[in-house]
């Protein structure tokens, strides 16, 4: 079997919310790399790691893909960002 490894890296935030926004950016530009995996984003108190927010929703859609809507979205889920989000 091989072995898995997960990367951490620590960036600072003023808040949960600005710290969603950052991780969901930092995410998606570099989810052209075939081995990051953006669904499975988190974010966390720097002194209280073990309760993390998820970032994205990641719902599992009919077509097989992910929701890449964020994790508190109100909208129908979405496997692409609408056209006026994608510069985001």
């Amino acid at each position: 079997m091989t072995s898995r490894y997960v990367i951490h890296l620590p960036v600072t935030a003023a808040d949960l919310a600005r710290a969603k926004m950052l991780a969901r950016t930092a995410a998606r530009s570099l989810a052209f790399l075939t081995h990051v995996d953006p669904g499975e984003t988190t974010v966390s108190a720097e002194d209280n790691q073990g309760v993390r927010h998820r970032v994205f929703c990641d719902r599992r859609l009919e077509n097989g893909r992910r929701c890449i809507l964020r994790a508190d979205h109100e909208t129908p889920c979405t496997a692409r960002l609408p056209m006026s989000r994608r510069s985001i």
